[in-house]
């Protein structure tokens, strides 16, 4: 299965070699963490997320054929979330 999610992740992408799958095993499931160039996760996710949510359909197909559960994860880049930033502030009242 990883090798599978390698194969049509670095398919779609212009960085192929930035592609990396990293696969983290459960009792009854399996997690997939997808890591690449920021500037190609929209590529895999797709217009609408249709991309992904295809890619993932058919690694549920297999991985129940292995009487297992697995799961799909898109990592970002370090720095591309922007956690313990302020929240953005609203815009001052106007009083009439």
């Amino acid at each position: 299965m990883k090798a599978f999610i390698e194969y049509v992740a670095k398919g779609l992408v212009d960085h192929p070699e930035e592609v990396d799958v990293r696969e983290i095993d459960g009792e009854h499931a399996v997690i997939f963490e997808l890591r690449l160039n920021q500037t190609d996760i929209g590529k895999v996710i797709g217009k609408s997320g249709r991309t992904i949510t295809a890619i993932r359909t058919l690694l549920t197909s297999a991985a129940a054929k292995q009487g297992k559960r697995a799961m799909l994860e898109i990592i970002e880049p370090e720095g591309r979330r922007t956690e313990g930033a302020p929240p953005p502030q609203s815009p001052p009242e106007v009083v009439e």
